[in-house]
């Protein structure tokens, strides 16, 4: 698979933003937002964006494939994010200034606990030997995804530690606009982000699986590229995303040449989602797992494995990934 940026941190957008005092599309009890202005990102001119690959941003939940216990593991994101008072006073800030710049953190005092295991994210910078804080207020970072812990179940079901795989939807060796479900070495996906999405993911705005039969699979970041990609100007990408067939995405990650990474979400564009038929849904999709044998001895548990149920599908194409619908 070819391998593109690694999402280590929050992405800017290509587009210099600023804060209106309205309700926010993307977060319920927001009372502002963060739109885009005409004015392209000067970080985005110096990374040459006009010479970037576009690919479709997904709306899922980010993931990160590196070593744990000495072996490749999935992990989630997990932001360690500052405690209620301070995140009050921070907040406090931010609207009061327009801005979060200014703001003093205590990076001992001020921030959440995290689990043993969490490790910062790559690009998050240190100072005096401490991570400190994004413009968000977060530190962005990951935890490994156990089998045992329940509030990463979903993560949990798209990976096979016994067998070191991990379910994957791509684009096809054969045809690019054909998707498929493949069981990948979690040793090939080494140091690579990806994007969680599915049935109990973040409303699920692809319509995979069901709540009796969830399904969820991981796509890696920048390989579903935007083949006819607009220009990188406002009003192109607003109609772009307006009036396309394409169009029809959460939004484009660009992926410059210097391994810099840039972003436009239709929030920034005042553009609503998800707004009705995703473009992921007008792809088909090929399950390429092998069949496994089937014993009448194989526990009740290991036929609700998501690796099992698929390989009951294997071979089968379908119009969409929504369209996957396994057996009970």
């Amino acid at each position: 698979m070819r391998r593109r940026g690694s999402v280590q941190q929050k992405i800017p957008c290509v587009f210099l933003t600023e804060v209106k005092e309205e309700a926010s599309r993307k977060r319920d009890g927001q009372h502002f937002q963060v739109v885009a202005t005409e004015t392209l990102n000067p970080a985005a001119v110096e990374s040459d964006i006009y010479h970037a690959v576009a690919t479709e941003k997904l709306d899922g939940t980010c993931c990160y494939v590196t070593l744990y216990r000495g072996e490749a593991y999935l992990w989630a994101r997990l932001d360690r994010k500052p405690t209620k008072q301070v995140d009050k006073r921070f907040r406090k800030h931010q609207h009061a200034q327009k801005t979060c710049k200014g703001f003093t953190w205590n990076v001992e005092e001020d921030f959440r606990t995290v689990p043993e295991s969490w490790i910062p994210a790559r690009r998050v910078r240190y100072e005096s030997g401490h991570p400190v804080p994004d413009e968000h207020g977060h530190i962005p970072g990951w935890i490994p995804v156990d089998k045992s812990n329940k509030q990463y179940c979903w993560h949990a079901s798209v990976v096979d530690y016994d067998a070191r795989k991990a379910l994957v939807l791509r684009p096809s060796d054969e045809d690019e606009a054909v998707l498929e479900i493949v069981s990948v070495s979690l040793s090939e996906l080494m140091e690579q982000t990806l994007e969680l999405i599915g049935t109990n993911v973040n409303g699920n705005p692809y319509g995979l699986g069901s709540k009796k039969n969830p399904l969820h699979v991981l796509v890696p970041h920048g390989i579903l590229r935007v083949r006819n990609a607009p220009a990188v100007e406002f009003h192109q990408l607003h109609s772009w995303f307006r009036d396309s067939d394409e169009g029809r995405v959460e939004g484009i990650v660009w992926h410059c040449n210097d391994g810099a990474l840039v972003k436009i979400h239709r929030h920034h564009l005042g553009l609503k989602w998800p707004e009705g038929e995703t473009f992921l849904n007008s792809r088909p999709v090929v399950v390429r797992l092998s069949q496994l044998p089937f014993h009448l001895d194989v526990s009740p548990d290991s036929r609700k494995n998501l690796f099992f149920a698929l390989s009951s599908l294997a071979g089968r194409r379908f119009s969409s990934v929504r369209d996957v619908q396994l057996e009970a």
